[in-house]
């Protein structure tokens, strides 16, 4: 059955709320706070409607988050990406973006999904995020520069992990920032 113009948006429209709401859950109480009864819970809704947008569980509402997240970042990376102290500005822009979204961008980077990276079957917007950060590094050699905006994003991540748990000092960022610059230079 096809479902009408309205059904349609009110049928997104639900699975923006399931999913904006396990992304505030995650945020405040951390991921093992998210299930499906907890969401049910949360949005007045039953576990049999969530389960209709999103057939797998929580699962498939991690791995939503998880590609609304990519999503926010490639929109935050991409103008960075182009500016003229592209490196570093984007560096700040992934720093400052994962910071604010902590328990997001830990599901980005550890959440065991179904999303598959480095392939043909790789989302787009896993895609266009990369290529951002590949922009920021590339070099002559398509590899070399692949491998570059590989290295960056795990430093990258890496450092805002380990900022984000108190790992490294504060007092240290710019420095940090600079030396990320002249690393990737």
């Amino acid at each position: 059955m096809v479902r009408s113009t309205q059904a349609q948006d009110d049928f997104e429209s639900r699975t923006r709320l399931i999913a904006g709401s396990a992304r505030s859950i995650a945020e405040s109480e951390g991921w093992q706070a998210v299930t499906v009864r907890r969401l049910a819970d949360a949005i007045g809704f039953s576990q049999p409607i969530l389960y209709r947008h999103f057939p797998r569980g929580r699962e498939e509402i991690v791995e939503r988050v998880v590609l609304d997240g990519f999503a926010e970042l490639r929109d935050v990376l991409e103008p960075a990406s182009r500016s003229e102290d592209r490196l570093r500005v984007t560096a700040i822009a992934y720093l400052d973006w994962a910071r604010a979204h902590p328990a997001v961008h830990e599901a980005m980077s550890t959440a065991l999904t179904s999303i598959v990276f480095a392939s043909d079957e790789t989302p787009q917007v896993l895609i266009d995020g990369f290529e951002s950060l590949r922009r920021c590094v590339a070099v002559a050699d398509p590899v070399e520069s692949t491998v570059r905006a590989e290295l960056l994003w795990s430093t990258l991540h890496g450092v805002s992990q380990l900022a984000r748990y108190g790992r490294l000092p504060e007092e240290l960022a710019a420095t940090r920032l600079d030396e990320l610059v002249r690393v990737f230079s």
